[in-house]
């Protein structure tokens, strides 16, 4: 790895947190421990190293908490837990929401609450006026970072009312049979079709393309976050965004993109589309013994950023298109 003092700034990003105060269990699927309880002391290992290495800032990407907090009123306090971790940061932590917010909290609670972080971007994003909740700003002067909204159009992600609820269960509806929405079509890239996963609406969209023209033009390099990844080298097909075609095609169109991050897939991932954007899924904190650790720091430099990773997480370098 590059000698990091060169490096123009250095972030941190992690995953899948997914704090409860309850005994380790089982994934969905029944593949996989999970460690609840000790899943904030990762967290808190993860923030000491961060503030020893003197990161500019940090991405929490979705899933702070765990839904099995919501049928235990336990969702405040598990809430309090995380963001004292947090907090014991120097540098802004700014939030990405998975789909495990959204079992714990309404839309209209998230944006008032401490996951929250646009604010801290300064001029914030027009869309959060719209109930969508992505935003960017600039971590350096010719870098950008796009946080996205993965469940902007989704079933958890709006109220049954809403126009976008409703698109989003005719989606669902048109592409799974089954009687459980949670349980994925038989077959391929289709699999993605369930309720915990959602999408991007035209307006994300196309405000991104605006956010992504600017970034083109001031030859800007753009960093993308969001819960759910969009390329299917770089998960399960089960986690992929519903129209992660329509999102891998914008990204394509514009020479500021550099890199791709996500979570949601708890046994990580990685990919290099043709385009030379590097697609990062990171490995879920939840999912990891208490003896290691997953998250990373990574450094960036001119050329290239680095990766370096902790515990189940890899280092890898990033080169730039």
């Amino acid at each position: 790895m590059e000698d990091r003092a060169r490096a123009l700034f250095s972030f941190g990003i992690i995953a899948d947190v997914q704090f409860a105060d309850i005994d380790d269990g089982m994934n969905y699927l029944r593949t996989s421990r999970r460690f609840y309880r000790n899943s904030v002391a990762l967290l808190r290992d993860a923030v000491r190293h961060w503030e020893e290495t003197r990161v500019s800032c940090v991405i929490q990407l979705g899933d702070a908490i765990d839904g099995y907090n919501k049928s235990r009123d336990a969702s405040e306090r598990a809430l309090d837990t995380v963001m004292a971790e947090f907090e014991k940061s120097s540098v802004d932590v700014h939030h990405v929401w998975g789909n495990h917010e959204f079992y714990n909290f309404s839309r209209e609670t998230l944006m008032a609450s401490p996951l929250n972080s646009a604010g801290k971007a300064g001029a914030g994003s027009d869309l959060i006026a719209d109930d969508i909740y992505a935003y960017e700003f600039s971590p350096a002067p010719g870098f950008r970072f796009v946080l996205l909204d993965a469940y902007d159009v989704s079933v958890i992600g709006r109220d049954a009312s809403s126009e976008k609820h409703q698109q989003a269960m005719k989606l669902l509806l048109k592409h799974n049979s089954n009687a459980d929405l949670n349980q994925p079509p038989d077959s391929g890239l289709e699999q993605r079709f369930v309720k915990f996963n959602g999408g991007f609406s035209v307006e994300q969209l196309q405000w991104l393309e605006e956010v992504l023209t600017l970034a083109d033009q001031k030859q800007e390099r753009v960093t993308v976050f969001s819960h759910l990844p969009v390329h299917p080298d770089a998960t399960d097909s089960i986690c992929l965004a519903w129209n992660y075609e329509e999102l891998l095609l914008v990204l394509r169109a514009h020479k500021s993109v550099m890199i791709f991050i996500s979570g949601h897939d708890h046994d990580g991932g990685f990919c290099t589309d043709p385009s030379g954007v590097h697609h990062i899924t990171l490995e879920g904190v939840i999912e990891t013994p208490p003896d290691t650790s997953a998250f990373g720091t990574v450094y960036v430099y001119e050329d290239q950023m680095l990766l370096k990773g902790s515990g189940r997480t890899a280092d890898r370098v990033l080169r730039y298109p």
